[in-house]
């Protein structure tokens, strides 16, 4: 049930090659196989029918995890995970998970079943409890967060490439900030206090057309997301964010990928948006060279403090490992990164671009990025860090 519910070609219906296609596709995008083939061999004394046979090679869809890692952000990390994506055969995805660093500890659980309705329409629950040490990065200001919450969140499929979905979120923080936490920090808490609780409403739209998840070469993809803290809780703010990212084909196995992303966010009804909310840019994940969080505003210390309106633009050549040049998990790129951030009053510190070579292999034990980036138009003050990589990914 779980295979054919994917399956967009019927027994019986008229022959399409797009929705053969398509039925491939969906196969491949569930992650329960490590190889999709397709064949559509002429039914024996027949003149117009054809079967369609799907073969599959199947691959462990559950994973427990106990070790450790090193980012070049986060230093050290533990981890501690039991995943199943395909719950006692049903589809169904479920997952324990622990991550320590000294930045980011994070204790989740966390539940979905894709298919809540025969049409589709998937139901998930999240709950976490998350400490941020922020005091630990040498580039942003100074402060921690411990927060606890859940949620519930849905997700209705439009058509083949076209989803929406929305939740609520219960989510209670308590801050820290020391005389060496940046002044507005600190006027926030003496503010509006050093525990606030939110009632976050979600709202987003996606529409992908990649060809694959994990080494797309084809399609683009469209992401559309909002937040409200709703009125009941002490916080009382908004964030939306666009992504557009494209892949195409140039020559052979190279596929050029265009990334950017926009954001803005702004608190409501007399209260500021919480420091805690605001966008950063720098990093492995937005732009490789600068160190994580750095880019944007800053305190007279020269810490970043983030900002309410975020800009990040990739353009990368991708292409084979060489050496490896079937392995789909191993991939190299030239890339060109650029992004700023911007505080309420519009004020920043202007566009930063960097360019380098980048490693991305989907190994094993998670996903590894590696970068090294010159970074193009650094100013004084300015924190570098132009060899990065990241193990895995933060909940």
């Amino acid at each position: 049930e779980v295979l054919r519910r994917e399956s967009r070609q019927m027994e019986g219906g008229w022959y399409s090659t797009e929705k053969i296609k398509r039925t491939r596709e969906r196969l491949d995008r569930l992650g329960y196989f490590s190889d999709v083939n397709v064949e559509t061999p002429a039914v024996p004394g027949s003149t117009d029918q054809v079967d369609v046979n799907l073969n599959v090679t199947e691959k462990p869809t559950g994973n427990v995890m106990v070790g450790a890692g090193f980012s070049s952000s986060e230093g050290i990390i533990a981890s501690g995970s039991v995943s199943q994506n395909n719950w006692l055969g049903t589809g169904k995805q479920l997952s324990v998970q622990l991550n320590t660093s000294k930045i980011n500890t994070v204790y989740a659980l966390s539940y979905t079943d894709p298919y809540y309705t025969v049409d589709g329409v998937s139901r998930g629950f999240d709950f976490y409890k998350r400490k941020t040490n922020a005091t630990q990065l040498t580039a942003i200001g100074s402060y921690e967060s411990n927060s606890l919450g859940g949620g519930i969140r849905f997700g209705v499929p439009l058509n083949e490439q076209d989803a929406i979905n929305f939740g609520l979120n219960v989510d209670d923080t308590q801050l820290t900030v020391t005389t060496d936490s940046p002044q507005r920090y600190q006027d926030y808490v003496a503010a509006f206090g050093n525990r606030n609780n939110s009632v976050a409403a979600t709202l987003g739209w996606a529409r992908d057309s990649r060809d694959s998840l994990l080494y797309p070469t084809k399609g683009q993809l469209h992401r559309l997301s909002g937040e409200l803290a709703l009125p009941i809780g002490d916080l009382k703010y908004y964030k939306a964010s666009y992504q557009y990212q494209m892949f195409h084909p140039i020559v052979n196995d190279f596929v050029l990928m265009l990334n950017g992303e926009l954001g803005v966010a702004k608190g409501y009804g007399g209260k500021d948006l919480p420091f805690f909310k605001n966008f950063y840019a720098g990093g492995v994940s937005s732009v490789r060279g600068y160190d994580t969080g750095s880019i944007g505003p800053k305190d007279i210390n020269g810490l970043a403090l983030g900002g309410t309106r975020r800009v990040v633009g990739n353009a990368e050549i991708l292409f084979p490992f060489p050496g490896v040049k079937h392995d789909k998990s191993l991939r190299a790129s030239v890339f060109f990164d650029g992004g700023a951030i911007y505080d309420q009053s519009g004020s920043g510190d202007g566009f930063r671009y960097s360019t380098g070579l980048a490693i991305n292999w989907s190994s094993p034990f998670g996903p590894l990025k590696f970068s090294f980036a010159k970074p193009l138009n650094s100013k004084e003050g300015d924190k570098l860090q132009r060899f990065q990589f990241q193990f895995g990914s933060v909940f």
